[in-house]
């Protein structure tokens, strides 16, 4: 003996169509061939509720089974159906929003063209940080414009009070089915947008579209790291979906401010330190500044201008590794400008007591190039 097609879909006799198709999804999904290769018991329970979903979600079919259970397809060969049911591939796809196909890959990510509610819309921010905060992290609060749900109507789009019915066109599906040449497609329906309800009077709040605009004050944990260009994804921030679709993310895309000291390459910091002369011949310690504090750094006698030294640990906190870079300091020996006469006189003398000796670079250099100088 058959078995119920209520206590198939696991349904009262009393369930309303949204209980059906709900019902219907879940088993449908569980006992689809894609996800049970192989598996002729999964494949003849597929082919089982798609039949009594496909029966039950019909008016009249439903009528007659409720009167005359399996006989109504069998020795009656009666109820609207002559004793034939859709292919259960079909029956998915038009409750999923597939295009005919069945495959349950298709039905969910777009294949075939769908309709019903649609999900909210992803929306961007683009979000102007100081480069300490960037670094360090911080907390931020932004306001995002965004469609929300009408709280006057609940999102039905209609009038509260009102008479709300299926939509005769698609009978409460939210698509219809449409013939293009040798090909059938399922369309959102034009009468209902997809929500498969006839609205006699629309909501006076958002003119029966279910949702409307507002702005949204958001707070961020902004994680220290970001850069120009990182992105931060705030699920379900973006907006609603309509009549009760998942509401889209928001994105924010982060543009960092130059400093007036410090530049930044990936996860190291970088800065250049004037020191005078006498520190780059004779050598000695100065005072660095970092984003964490000053630093002493120790200049050997003789640095070149450009030398460049590695303060560890000061630079940004990677955002995946959680690792930290260092603090590149670039060294320029400074030239002293507007010097007096005695300041000359004395700065003669030390270069005519230094000589040649005392510069290797020089003498390197002369040496390479010195057939491009005196023709050698």
């Amino acid at each position: 003996m058959a078995t119920n097609y209520y206590d198939l879909l696991g349904v009262a006799k009393s369930a309303s169509k949204g209980e059906l198709k709900k019902a219907y999804r879940k088993l449908a999904v569980k006992y689809h061939p894609d996800k049970n290769p192989d598996n002729k018991e999964a494949e003849d329970k597929f082919k089982e509720i798609s039949e009594a979903y496909e029966t039950l979600s019909d008016e009249n079919k439903r009528h007659m089974y409720d009167q005359y259970g399996h006989d109504a397809y069998t020795q009656r060969g009666g109820g609207g159906g002559g004793g034939r049911h859709a292919d259960p591939s079909d029956i998915f796809s038009q409750v999923f929003g597939g295009g005919g196909g069945g495959s349950i890959f298709e039905s969910f990510f777009g294949g075939g063209g769908g309709g019903g509610p649609q999900p909210g819309a992803d929306l961007r921010k683009d979000l102007e940080i100081t480069f300490e905060e960037a670094i360090f992290g911080c907390k931020k609060e932004i306001t995002v414009p965004r469609s929300e749900e009408c709280e006057r109507c609940d999102g039905k789009g209609a009038e509260p009070g009102t008479k709300v019915s299926q939509c005769p066109t698609c009978r409460g599906q939210g698509q219809v089915h449409v013939k293009q040449g040798f090909f059938s497609i399922n369309q959102e329906c034009p009468h209902c947008n997809g929500c498969g309800e006839k609205i006699e009077k629309q909501c006076n709040k958002c003119r029966g579209r279910g949702q409307v605009r507002s702005e949204k004050k958001i707070s961020l944990d902004i994680p220290a790291g970001v850069d120009t260009g990182s992105k931060m994804r705030v699920r379900g921030a973006g907006d609603d979906g309509d009549h009760g679709a998942p509401a889209g993310n928001l994105y924010v895309i982060f543009h960092v401010r130059d400093h007036e000291v410090f530049e930044r390459d990936g996860d190291n910091i970088y800065c250049s330190i004037p020191i005078n002369i006498g520190t780059a011949v004779l050598g000695g310690t100065i005072e660095v500044p970092t984003l964490k504090g000053k630093e002493s750094l120790k200049i050997p006698a003789g640095t070149q201008s450009g030398t460049k030294f590695r303060i560890k640990g000061k630079g940004v906190k990677n955002l995946r590794s959680h690792s930290v870079g260092n603090q590149i300091v670039t060294i320029v020996v400074e030239i002293p400008t507007n010097l007096n006469s005695e300041q000359k006189e004395a700065l003669q003398k030390f270069t005519d007591l230094c000589g040649e000796s005392v510069h290797p670079m020089k003498e390197s250099f002369l040496g390479k190039a010195s057939r491009f100088i005196f023709g050698d």
